[in-house]
């Protein structure tokens, strides 16, 4: 039976865990998985065998760990090769009458992209893109995608899965109790961008056991209007005289995915710990199962790297800042490529309450395409908010939406014909929300119901893309009063009756309404209210208008849709005397540096270093200034308000200074508080935890060595020794390098026994850190600075 067909109709049973199992056939601990596709196939074998016994109707080739930055092309598709022929002749050897397909399993790169990391954005696709064509080309059913910690990464691999083959593709994040990834990214915000791009079916996999993720997995029902998957771990890894096991059995793990797939899930399996018999237990559960056919959410949403808005409840602030029409410091900005005044006028808005940032960079002296990428990398690498993409240019579009992170909003399309046919197919490409304009080859109507008839033939056009009318957000077009009388109240009709009559969200520009008239803020306020009354979803509006948030938080409170007029409360609160806010210049305060580390602002912080280094000591400026900024960001970071991207661009900036203060300093008067050695442990190749940890520990004046990953136990030993070491940090994100994890502790505690052993990573959890000998583990990069702390 075709892949497609079958999982369209049935609840799929997926395999469990891989490594752990081939360890006990007597794969050596720290060794690479993968490479038994070739030194010993038939361990591989016996194992996809036992899978589909079990009763699993896919099994996932042995592959987690190939990719091109760690194999030569020869060696990298004689691994893709051999995996799949190993996946064939095990079904083929299998008893099991049950439908069974081959998946290609596609982990993540082990490293993070830029600006977190080393890795260019299309060079992480150009990796994924030569798996997804190996895969194809060597007959798989489908593509999953799993084990994915960054929405940036997860993005990459799913637009390469796209564009290099024509399979199925799976895609499956790793998050945290809280529903987030490591790098921020709510599981909503997750399936609204990977709906956007295409996936078949999304949820998530490893991490924890089904017991701690069963919240987050129903968020993700409740949001997904596509298949849901889910493939926890069996529980948490226990040590029990010396032998790695989890806590949670097969029957009892069981137990937990029942409640999923009563909730909805129709696609289930393991992670680390499950093996043959928990697949079992999930086969015998599935027997008294109904699959439930997927419902359509009808959920419009935009996302960012971090969260997402949805629009429907409150109406959505779209800040109008970043855009040069009439603001000459932002048209010199962009002129000057100043992306740092884009970032500083971004947080502005977002701190007056902006939900979204319009960025906006059509300029007639300057490469539209190029700049408008280079602003949308660099706005949301530090702002936190989903950005809606405003260019007429269908290739400065594609630019921008292809390196976004998240499910943009796209401003955007109207009813002439030529430019929907430029636009719907970028929009369906990339996902997002677009904004469509009641507009056509004969211009704006004059009545309401003008304007109705061009958003059925806009929705007709979309659909004919296979854009859903979720994703499609109305502007009937806010025309100037002073010109004709009628133009606001046939605005308001217009958003009324397109609302009514076709369901979609509407949004307005609504500053056009008072062109060429004094003191327009009034004016605009006032129509805003009045918008609102009619059903307007949102509003693209200055948030630094005292008249415009007045009105805003009224006409909520007032309509019901501030519940209890929570919002109206704060906003007053936080605003007592409620001053026209200033939009002028950048006025620097007393400390850029500490400003500058704790926006992410690297150019502030670095140019307040350079006045600040010649007028007193440079150890004053790293303590009273980089290092409480540092405080301040591990605070909001330990607090969950803000995420892994900003705090490495906090540490990015702060490193920046650091940088600088360094040539002004002699090498005997450089202080460093200790020798900390980092390595990612034999037979594992991921280093983003490693990476991230060595980046705060060098801005809190550690002096780190990093010995990089797949380092043996004797390597770091000596590495310690000859740099007299006080702490060494070992990661791992595999179960089948715990064991290589803990051959290294021992060997330090024995050889040195004044050096610390801080260990970190996806498979460990504090009581096994302790089972296994660590003194301290460090669930993040923040409890890493503050253990080494603990230590002076």
């Amino acid at each position: 039976m075709n892949f497609r067909e079958y999982f369209d109709k049935h609840i799929l049973l997926l395999d469990g865990g891989m490594g752990s199992l081939l360890q006990k056939l007597g794969l050596p601990s720290g060794s690479r998985p993968e490479e038994w596709n070739i030194s010993n196939p038939e361990a591989v074998i016996s194992v996809h065998k036992q899978y589909y016994d079990s009763g699993s109707n896919v099994v996932c080739t042995n592959t987690f760990g190939v990719n091109s930055l760690y194999y030569p092309d020869d060696k990298l598709e004689l691994l893709i090769s051999s995996a799949v022929d190993i996946a064939k002749r095990a079904r083929e050897q299998s008893s099991s009458d049950n439908e069974k397909f081959i998946a290609y399993d596609l982990g993540p790169t082990g490293k993070l992209l830029k600006p977190m990391g080393d890795i260019e954005f299309e060079e992480a696709v150009r990796i994924f893109g030569i798996q997804a064509r190996l895969a194809e080309k060597y007959g798989v059913d489908l593509i999953t995608i799993e084990t994915m910690t960054d929405s940036y990464e997860t993005k990459a691999a799913l637009l390469a899965v796209k564009e290099n083959c024509s399979l199925p593709v799976f895609v499956t994040n790793a998050y945290g109790e809280d529903g987030n990834l490591l790098s921020g990214a709510s599981c909503e915000a997750m399936v609204a961008m990977l709906e956007g791009l295409g996936a078949d079916a999304i949820g998530l996999n490893c991490s924890f056991g089904p017991d701690k993720q069963l919240d987050t997995i129903k968020r993700i029902v409740d949001c997904a209007s596509v298949p849901v998957i889910y493939k926890p771990n069996a529980g948490m890894p226990v040590v029990t005289d010396g032998a790695t096991s989890y806590d949670i059995d097969a029957e009892t793990f069981a137990g937990y995915i029942a409640d999923a797939v009563d909730y909805g899930v129709n696609i289930i399996g393991g992670c680390c710990g499950t093996t043959p018999e928990y697949i079992s237990a999930l086969s015998s559960l599935i027997e008294g199962k109904q699959y439930k056919p997927v419902c359509e959410k009808n959920k419009t949403v935009a996302s960012c790297g971090t969260g997402y808005v949805e629009f429907g409840f409150k109406p959505v602030i779209i800040g109008e800042r970043l855009n040069p029409t009439g603001k000459k410091l932002i048209k010199k900005a962009l002129a000057e490529h100043d992306i740092d005044y884009l970032i500083f006028e971004g947080k502005n808005q977002i701190d007056a309450g902006a939900h979204i940032l319009d960025v906006n960079c059509g300029l007639p002296e300057i490469n539209e395409k190029e700049l408008l990428k280079e602003a949308v990398c660099g706005i949301q690498s530090v702002c936190n908010v989903p950005l809606q993409i405003d260019t007429s240019d269908p290739e400065a579009m594609e630019s921008a939406l292809r390196v976004y992170n998240g499910k943009a909003v796209i401003n955007s399309v109207n009813g002439k014909q030529e430019v929907m046919d430029s636009v719907f197919p970028i929009a369906k490409k990339y996902g997002g929300v677009v904004i469509a304009l009641t507009l056509d080859e004969n211009g704006i109507p004059d009545s309401a119901e003008g304007r109705l008839e061009i958003a059925f033939n806009i929705l007709k056009n979309a659909e004919s893309y296979g854009i859903s009318r979720k994703n499609i957000v109305f502007d009937p077009l806010t025309l100037t009063v002073s010109t004709d009388s009628d133009a606001g109240i046939t605005t308001l009709k217009s958003i009324k009756l397109i609302k009514q009559k076709t369901g979609c969200n509407t949004v307005l520009g609504v500053s056009n309404v008072s062109f060429g008239l004094p003191a327009r803020e009034k004016l605009n306020s006032s129509f805003l209210s009045l918008a609102v009354f009619n059903g307007l979803s949102g509003a693209i509006m200055n948030p630094m208008s005292k008249d415009m948030m007045d009105s805003y938080y009224s006409s909520a409170a007032l309509l019901g849709i501030d519940k209890s007029c929570l919002d109206y409360i704060s906003f007053i609160s936080n605003n007592p005397s409620n001053e026209q806010s200033s939009i002028s210049d950048e006025k620097l305060s007393e400390n850029d540096i500490e400003r500058g580390i704790v926006d992410g602002r690297k150019e502030l912080a670095v140019k307040a270093v350079k006045e600040f280094v010649n007028e007193g000591n440079s150890l004053e400026i790293i303590n009273d200034y980089i290092i409480p900024a540092l405080d301040v960001v591990g605070k909001k970071f330990e607090e969950k308000t803000i995420y892994l991207p900003q705090l490495l661009m906090s540490a990015d900036a702060a490193k920046a200074c650091f940088d600088i203060i360094k040539t002004f300093q002699k090498a005997n008067n450089e202080e460093k508080k200790y020798t900390v050695i980092l390595a990612t442990v034999k037979g594992d190749i991921h280093d983003i935890g490693k990476n991230i940890v060595k980046l705060l520990l060098e801005n809190y004046g550690y002096d780190v060595i990093d010995l990089g990953k797949d380092v043996p136990p004797e390597k770091i030993l000596e590495s310690a020794d000859k740099n007299n070491a006080v702490l060494v940090g070992l990661s791992a994100l595999m179960t089948t390098t715990v064991g290589a994890m803990e051959d290294t502790i021992k060997l330090i505690h024995s050889n040195l026994p004044g050096c610390k052993v801080m260990v970190g990573g996806a498979v460990l959890t504090e009581e096994y850190a302790e089972q296994i000998g660590a003194d301290a583990y460090a669930a993040d990069a923040m409890e890493s600075v503050r253990y080494a702390e603990s230590l002076l």
